[in-house]
């Protein structure tokens, strides 16, 4: 089985893992799409991975897809700020094209527009089968979850892990933080 490991630094808090799995869509596909996983993080420092040198921190599972596939070591984000650099990743535009500017919160309004074709949308097209596992972070209303965006599957939070009423500085400014399944939010 062959992955592709996209390993990408860039800023706030909880880790992101989009999972496209070779599932093709007609059984006259000639031969065997290959496993695409992108995992996209914040707050991860370059040594933070064992495949990446880490001394301290044990990571058995990435560093051994990171061997049997293909690993990158440049990346530049678009935006240093959880929402806007989601944006880019999944769409291929400049966040401020697409109207993601920096983090959106659980009082945010607007996420990510119907009209924008993402890269769930571009492979589902090839054959795959998709999801999205963990911080989603593009608007947390349900038509902007990512089941509405070409993902198959979703399961994770759909704004930050530390917009929550216990946040040590933010206080009772937040509202419990929501586990989101599918397209539906649900309460943790």
């Amino acid at each position: 089985m062959r992955y592709i490991f996209w390993r990408v630094c860039v800023v706030p808090a909880v880790a992101w893992l989009m999972i496209f799995q070779a599932c093709p869509a007609k059984a006259q596909v000639a031969k065997k799409l290959p496993n695409v996983v992108i995992v996209f993080t914040d707050d991860q420092g370059y040594q933070d991975v064992g495949c990446f040198g880490s001394p301290d921190i044990e990571t058995p599972n990435l560093d051994r897809m990171a061997k049997e596939g293909i690993r990158f070591t440049n990346f530049y984000a678009a935006q240093a700020v959880c929402s806007a650099s989601r944006a880019a990743l999944i769409t291929g535009c400049y966040p401020n094209r697409v109207g993601i500017l920096g983090a959106l919160g659980p009082g945010a309004k607007h996420g990510i527009n119907a009209d924008e074709l993402t890269i769930a949308e571009v492979v589902k097209k090839r054959g795959y089968a998709t999801a999205a596992y963990g911080k989603w972070h593009l608007g947390h209303h349900p038509k902007f979850l990512p089941t509405r965006h070409g993902f198959d599957d979703y399961f994770g939070l759909p704004y930050s892990n530390d917009m929550w009423p216990y946040h040590p500085t933010a206080g009772k400014r937040f509202p419990p933080l929501p586990l989101s399944t599918a397209s539906r939010p649900s309460r943790s």
